[in-house]
């Protein structure tokens, strides 16, 4: 067996599996390496366009490439999943991100504290070093939801960019007890705009953690306000690396980070919104809702945003496994599939009228016609032919 394959037992015999994707994942850097990449290019053409080119490979190379290349369904076979697993090549290709993460940032503090640049250009540069932290809170999301103690600390240090470090703790704790009911701030409701679905994920999902935080440390016997509490030791990352950039580069650094902050977690929470849009767990006849299945989740196996997200997209198997690394996630043939990558869908999500007219039909559709079996934004149920409940 070669490191890129091994023997996969069936039985039907032993065959052998082979990772295709192995080589891409490293396309994944892409993103946290647009902003140094963009700098020598601007260096060497003076064009301050060229700041521009994370949004651009977000926004425009990676829905071009979904369509070009199609989608990927292909499984790895139970039997070499310990093995996938082990592998630390996979591990390397998420760690790699962090340090161009910070590479970015210091790189965008030297800029934004230099007069001579044009404010245009600056803003070009906080877009593109907010597609960085929004896409970092995904490989946090990665590392955060490993057992080893490393990798759980660098999805914090992932996260301390966008001062979302609540993030390690609602969604591990709280989003994956609670996915795709109304007690889950992060799962949208059918009719729900995006634009009205951020407050109230943003609000909530600081009030989960900060509460699932407060009562796991009274269980311990101490109060929240202790160095103990994940959300305060999180958020004092970000208070710490922000008086780090302004000691270093001035005070004129923070508004471009605040800035960068807010564009990089509504990033992060459009693809929250996508997810789990309109997709809801029945109640049991003993009023629990029933468990947590493959068809509670919105999937894409459009390769390339695949590749980019590191697997993201096979949603429904991750809240399956969440330990289980990205390179061994499967598609679910009974999950529900988006029409396109999440990097095409986000940017519908961005325009209502249009995201209804796509999504609300096949959400509608995958519950057989039946809307009232739906997660439907209340106010709303009338509009879907649904008595309200009382």
């Amino acid at each position: 067996m070669t490191a890129e394959t091994v023997a996969a037992h069936g039985t039907g015999g032993t065959a052998q599996w082979k990772d295709r994707k192995k080589y891409l994942w490293p396309l994944g850097l892409a993103i946290p390496a647009a902003p140094l990449v963009s700098y020598g290019l601007v260096e060497a053409t003076g064009w301050g366009a060229f700041w521009a080119l994370g949004p651009f490979l977000l926004i425009v190379v990676s829905p071009a490439l979904d369509a070009f290349f199609g989608k990927d369904s292909d499984n790895p076979p139970d039997s070499v999943l310990a093995w996938l697993e082990g592998q630390r090549y996979y591990r390397w290709c998420v760690w790699a991100y962090l340090p161009l993460q910070y590479a970015g940032l210091v790189l965008a503090c030297w800029i934004w504290a230099q007069g001579d640049v044009p404010l245009w250009e600056k803003i070009l540069l906080t877009l593109s070093i907010s597609v960085v932290g929004g896409v970092a809170i995904n490989a946090a999301h990665e590392l955060g939801h490993k057992k080893e103690a490393l990798e759980r600390r660098l999805a914090k240090i992932a996260l301390a960019q966008t001062a979302y470090g609540h993030f390690f703790i609602e969604h591990n704790r709280g989003h994956h007890v609670r996915v795709a009911t109304p007690e889950d701030p992060a799962s949208a409701r059918l009719g729900e705009s995006f634009y009205r679905f951020l407050p109230r994920t943003v609000v909530g999902s600081v009030r989960s953690a900060w509460g699932l935080e407060r009562r796991r440390l009274a269980r311990l016997g101490s109060g929240p306000w202790t160095p103990r509490n994940d959300v305060l030791n999180a958020w004092a990352l970000t208070l710490v690396l922000y008086g780090a950039l302004m000691a270093v580069f001035g005070i004129g650094v923070l508004p471009y980070l605040l800035v960068q902050a807010v564009f990089g977690f509504a990033a992060l929470e459009v693809v929250n919104y996508i997810e789990h849009y309109g997709l809801l767990r029945q109640r049991t006849p003993a009023g629990r809702y029933e468990r947590c299945a493959p068809r509670h989740s919105w999937n894409s196996d459009a390769i390339a945003s695949n590749i980019l997200l590191f697997h993201l997209q096979r949603h429904s198997d991750h809240h399956a496994h969440p330990v289980r690394r990205y390179q061994t996630l499967r598609s679910w043939a009974e999950a529900p599939e988006l029409p396109l990558g999440y990097a095409a869908m986000t940017r519908l999500a961005y325009v209502p009228p249009l995201w209804r007219r796509v999504m609300d039909k096949r959400v509608i559709a995958h519950y057989g016609g039946d809307a009232s079996l739906a997660h439907i934004q209340p106010g709303k149920h009338a509009a879907y032919g649904v008595t309200p409940p009382s």
